[in-house]
């Protein structure tokens, strides 16, 4: 019988390892898996790069992660915000690495690595300091850069409802990175709010499919989420 719950976060975390490179859901407060990072700083992997859309919010959530020390590279589209201080200094003090990625390019480049897709080339970036050292090419009069996808040892997301075959099913904006970082990582682990019986969620409405879901675990939801935001 296949059950993919996981009876606590720390069970569900207990495969990461030392160097993995990590996909973590999320749009500012938005779909950030809260529980499975603070789950993640208690399990104490380290050397680790992380895969987000920023580079967390004051100290809580993905800012505390980094706190720790044990993220050597981020791999991100907004670094600094007006509280993003813990990256700043981090940053600063030459202790992270940073790949800065525009926030299309680094959707594609999630997606084309669950797509199968070995390469492609985009716009975006062309002129820039962020193409520098990549293959150009003219395409019908104009100019795009080369991209490789992006791939994870794991994907820590968030969604609303799923079963113990891992189908999962997003509240609204929280549905953001998730679906594409499933699809990019060799294990994904998903917290929920709610559990249901086999059957209950509609096939036709299924996001993300069991497939692509190694663990999920029930967390409880709050009112509010990380730095305040209100809870998704």
């Amino acid at each position: 019988m296949i059950n993919k719950i996981s009876p606590s976060v720390e069970q569900a975390l207990a495969s990461v390892h030392d160097g993995a490179t990590i996909m973590i859901g999320g749009f500012g407060g938005a779909g950030q898996p809260a529980e499975l990072i603070d789950g993640l700083i208690a399990h104490g992997a380290k050397d680790l790069v992380i895969v987000n859309n920023n580079a967390g919010n004051a100290e809580i959530g993905l800012a505390a992660l980094l706190k720790t020390g044990r993220v050597r590279k981020i791999i991100c589209s907004f670094p600094r915000q007006a509280d993003s201080y813990v990256f700043d200094e981090l940053y600063h003090a030459g202790k992270i690495e940073l790949e800065l990625v525009p926030q299309g390019n680094l959707a594609e480049r999630i997606r084309a690595a669950g797509a199968g897709i070995g390469a492609f080339f985009t716009p975006t970036g062309y002129g820039t300091e962020l193409a520098k050292g990549k293959e150009v090419r003219e395409i019908n009069g104009r100019h795009y850069v080369l991209e490789h996808p992006i791939f994870a040892d794991f994907a820590l997301i968030k969604a609303e409802t799923g079963d113990r075959w891992g189908n999962l099913l997003y509240r609204k904006t929280a549905r953001n990175f998730g679906p594409i970082m499933a699809t990019a990582a060799k294990c994904t682990i998903a917290s929920v709010h709610e559990i249901v019986e086999l059957g209950q969620i509609d096939p036709e409405a299924v996001v993300t499919p069991g497939l692509f879901v190694k663990h999920i675990v029930k967390v409880p939801r709050s009112a509010t989420g990380p730095a305040g935001f209100k809870q998704d």
